[in-house]
């Protein structure tokens, strides 16, 4: 969900936003799934899919496989996704980095980014002793239940956040009541020492260490993840010996989205100091204009208080 969608969900044409949720039920490209199926998965009326996955499916979004009377990802979707991949430069790079760390901490090290109430994850590493974590490429964790959706939340202007809770509370309230008591906490955090730690939520089993980077191409935060085995890494030691790596790697990473000028699918990357948005600076702002996040941007390589930044 894109944060301006809570501020001035009035503007949003239902039936494009539904459709959307159809195609989000589809996890991958094999996923096969009847209108039912996709019904419960989304929440919407069996006979408002119906209508919905017939259009899509004459527009190519979708395919319908008469023999198990059920649908899959079609050619249109899977040409607009290859498009978005030309020159994978930029994400091989980030890949390299989240590598590097991952061999050196036995967890997963993922780079994500916010969709609707979950976050997917765009590239990751691991360790070839990594234990607990099966996460890669494409999955989907929610925003609720994981550091990294804690981390993305807390980074947030206040009214943005407030506007994407009270829209999850709507339609997800568990995760709601799940996240709410620790905002604040993860914002003051945040401020203080750049990331955000959460333990034993997502799992018992897991513990994990996440910091927010705005993203100039695309108006929002992304996150650097990292999720480890709890009877290993304790919240002391995510503290004292995970996160100086993990705010180095969210640094490089920064640099790297700077200079992505065409996107994180470009393959062209400058070194150059990441930008955040100016919490402070509201003049001119519009309190609808919440792509995932933010406003202004000014230089900065994570959001720590202590100097100055949000």
């Amino acid at each position: 969900m894109r944060a301006g969608d809570c501020a001035g969900e009035g503007d949003v044409i239902q039936v494009v936003s539904r459709a959307f949720d159809v195609l989000r039920c589809f996890e991958g490209q094999e996923a096969r799934l009847g209108n039912l199926e996709i019904s419960n998965r989304c929440g919407l009326p069996r006979s408002t899919v119906s209508r919905l996955t017939h259009t899509l499916t004459r527009m190519g979004q979708l395919v319908y496989l008469p023999g198990d009377q059920k649908y899959r990802i079609g050619p249109s979707a899977v040409a607009m996704s290859t498009a978005m991949m030309r020159g994978l430069q930029l994400r091989h790079l980030i890949r390299l980095r989240l590598q590097e760390v991952a061999e050196q901490l036995p967890g997963t090290v993922g780079f994500v980014i916010p969709d609707r109430f979950h976050l997917v994850y765009l590239e990751f590493g691991r360790a070839a002793n990594a234990l607990g974590l099966s996460l890669t490429t494409g999955s989907r964790i929610a925003i609720a239940s994981t550091a990294a959706g804690h981390a993305y939340t807390a980074a947030l202007d206040a009214e943005i956040g407030d506007a994407l809770l009270a829209e999850m509370e709507r339609e997800l309230p568990d995760d709601a009541r799940l996240l709410r008591p620790r905002l604040e906490p993860n914002r003051r955090l945040l401020r203080e020492q750049g990331y955000v730690v959460v333990c034993g939520l997502w799992s018992p089993h897991i513990n994990g260490l996440a910091v927010p980077l705005w993203s100039p191409q695309y108006q929002t935060y992304v996150v650097v993840t990292i999720g480890l085995l709890s009877a290993i890494y304790d919240e002391r030691r995510l503290h004292e010996e995970v996160a100086p790596k993990i705010l180095e790697l969210s640094a490089a990473i920064g640099a790297m989205l700077e200079g992505g000028d065409a996107g994180l699918f470009d393959d062209r990357a400058r070194a150059e100091p990441l930008r955040v948005p100016d919490h402070n600076n509201k003049r001119g702002e519009n309190p609808n204009e919440l792509e995932a996040g933010t406003r202004r941007t000014r230089p900065a390589r994570s959001v720590r208080a202590r100097d100055g930044r949000r």
